[in-house]
């Protein structure tokens, strides 16, 4: 009896081991399906699709129904709108928000933030559509600068129209008072004088104003060479001589010889002379204007230095606007048009330099006009002209 107890306690035992081992072995089997069951594949996108994005120049981004970003182009992340996965501007996520809603395809221009702070903005054309029951496209053009250029149109015929108004308005009045002061030979001598100085003043802002609208013109250099700097700052300084005289201002070229650039003649004599006629409005009777031309590395620096009253430093940031002028009353009583120096930088611009301006009150001003080297001259063709003391320190200061 003893011996049946015995051996029914041990089956008993091994029917719970057997029923322990299969109750873990069971846990263990649902932990694994539960943790390895695979996630719902996400809708393939359609090859058309994938293959017109592809060849679109707008910022292109593909959502899925999350809202996560399933497809980005380079320019969706260079413009910023998307960041870590997700659209970032909250007028975008707006717009998705409402083809979400009603499914109706959204094109609108919107400001969005240049980047994650600061204040900088970018104005985009997003359109906002749905292409499957799983996918939604966002298209965005930047259209920051296109919005610039037409401001930049808009403001330059405004200025135009109304520089062009005064000479006009005055030629109309002295016209009418010649006509009244038929009987007064003296009279009328004057007021025609004037009227020939304000026609003078007209006919100089109609050429400039041509001159700096083709210069705008992508590709206005046209036919480019090499050209001899020598002989720009020679024809600059003929040009611009007869003006000098009638003020008494010496001018005077110094500095190396030899040197060329790679462009168009005539339009770096128009951008030298210029800065003589600037510098020679800008100088008392009887001062200095001097050209000093050296090089640095690649560079050739032409730097028009003169002694004449001086730009304050607010100033200097907004001398080659349009327009723009450090004195009126001067300009007025010179005939400046307020181009000169806005037609200098686009020139220098075209032929792949810049222009810069060194000044202080009453100390006088140093534009240096840069340009790219075209090639490397001979030791031996290069000679160095000294300069007078004012020039050396004017070209000093411009360079450092």
């Amino acid at each position: 009896m003893d011996g049946i107890d015995g051996l029914m306690l041990l089956l008993a035992g091994g029917l719970g081991l057997l029923v322990g081992v299969w109750a873990t072995l069971a846990f263990r089997w649902s932990e694994r399906s539960q943790h390895g069951a695979p996630t719902p594949p996400v809708p393939a996108l359609d090859d058309g699709l994938v293959r017109t994005l592809a060849v679109l120049r707008s910022a292109a981004v593909v959502l899925d129904d999350s809202d996560n970003v399933v497809r980005a182009s380079a320019p969706a992340h260079a413009l910023g709108i998307v960041r870590d996965g997700r659209v970032a501007p909250a007028a975008i996520r707006d717009l998705i928000a409402l083809v979400r809603r009603d499914g109706v395809i959204r094109d609108e221009v919107l400001e969005v933030p240049r980047g994650p702070v600061g204040p900088g903005v970018l104005m985009v054309q997003v359109r906002v559509a749905q292409v499957s029951a799983d996918h939604l496209v966002v298209l965005a053009e930047d259209l920051t600068q296109a919005r610039r250029l037409e401001a930049i149109r808009r403001d330059f015929v405004v200025n135009v129209s109304h520089e062009l108004k005064t000479p006009v308005g005055a030629l109309a009045l002295l016209a009418e008072t010649v006509q009244d002061a038929a009987d007064d030979p003296e009279a009328v001598r004057r007021f025609a004088g004037r009227m020939q100085a304000e026609a003078t003043r007209l006919s100089a802002l109609v050429h400039e104003i041509i001159e700096l609208s083709r210069l705008q013109v992508a590709g206005a250099l046209g036919q480019v060479g090499l050209v001899d700097v020598d002989t720009v700052l020679s024809e600059a300084v003929d040009r611009a001589r007869t003006t000098a005289e009638a003020k008494r201002v010496r001018l005077d070229i110094g500095g190396v010889r030899g040197t060329r650039v790679l462009g168009q003649h005539d339009l770096l004599v128009t951008a030298v002379r210029n800065l003589l006629d600037n510098a020679v409005a800008y100088s008392g009777e009887a001062s200095h204007v001097g050209v000093g031309v050296r090089t640095d590395g690649d560079l050739v620096e032409i730097a028009v230095v003169d002694e004449g009253i001086g730009i304050t430093a607010a100033e200097q940031e907004r001398v080659f606007e349009r327009f723009y002028r450090v004195d009126p009353a001067r300009s007025r009583d010179t005939g400046g048009t307020g181009l000169g120096l806005s037609i200098v930088k686009h020139v220098a611009a075209d032929h792949g330099g810049e222009v810069t301006v060194w000044s202080q009150p009453g100390r006088g001003s140093t534009f240096t006009l840069r340009l790219p080297r075209a090639e490397e001259e001979p030791a031996s063709t290069v000679r160095e002209l000294p300069l007078t003391e004012t020039e050396g320190a004017h070209v000093r200061r411009s360079a450092s």
